[in-house]
């Protein structure tokens, strides 16, 4: 029985403009690391880190991938710049939030999984640290502590689209894909998950299907459809 929901953060729980998100990222990151290094050198070379991280796969975390690459491009102390990564999702990565909102249906959603007895987690790309996840969940109305498990930067070795990463999901959590659903709004990075055995759900509000590839998932809809699916579900009998 299907009784796991693993859900995607951004786009997803987190409703955003993308195009917003990232100019306020970058925009803010160039800011704080003002003085050490040029803006548009730090965008291109964590874009660059991040691709490299994205394509490895070996048994270092991704923030250990991306920390090696990315201090192969910069002219200094890998230390201080992981050091100054960290206060950055402590202090200005909440000017972010703008290119952001809440959606009721989703917040609904998850509060009624949770009073039906289904498992929660989330499994966002592991692109982030697990205090920027943190923080982009309160930004979505929900709290960290609603979710059994959050994939994150620092606790994931592998990242969406690669099957692995789902594996890893479902080791950590002790799940079968016969046993989850995966809810998500990229077709390239969501919707492989349907390739192990989850059954998908498209969210189509902020939907993302930058490859134009065909779509194959077994539900797709809107917030408010989504809502209706889960409202629908038969409770799940917890006292086994």
């Amino acid at each position: 029985m299907r009784d796991t929901f693993l859900f995607d953060l951004d786009g997803t729980l987190l409703p955003m403009d993308f195009d917003k998100f990232m100019e306020l990222y970058f925009y803010n990151l160039g800011v704080h690391f003002n003085g050490k290094i040029d803006p548009r050198l730090l965008a291109k070379y964590i874009m660059a880190a991040t691709n490299q991280m994205v394509l490895v796969k070996n048994n270092q975390t991704n923030e250990e991938k991306f920390m090696k690459y990315f201090g192969s491009l910069i002219d200094g102390d890998i230390d201080v710049f992981r050091s100054q990564f960290d206060i950055f999702y402590d202090t200005l990565f909440e000017n972010v939030k703008p290119s952001t909102y809440q959606n009721e249906a989703m917040i609904k959603s998850v509060k009624v999984l949770k009073e039906k007895g289904y498992k929660v987690v989330i499994a966002t790309n592991p692109l982030f640290p697990i205090k920027a996840n943190y923080h982009r969940i309160r930004w979505a109305g929900l709290n960290k502590d609603d979710f059994e498990y959050i994939s994150s930067f620092e606790g994931n070795q592998y990242t969406k689209p690669h099957l692995e990463f789902y594996h890893e999901v479902l080791n950590s959590i002790n799940k079968k894909p016969e046993e989850c659903y995966m809810v998500g709004n990229d077709v390239f990075d969501d919707l492989p998950a349907k390739k192990i055995g989850l059954e998908t759900y498209l969210i189509t509000d902020c939907l993302i299907n930058s490859k134009n590839i065909p779509i194959d998932t077994n539900h797709q809809g809107e917030y408010d459809d989504f809502y209706q699916f889960v409202s629908e579900l038969k409770p799940i009998n917890t006292t086994k």
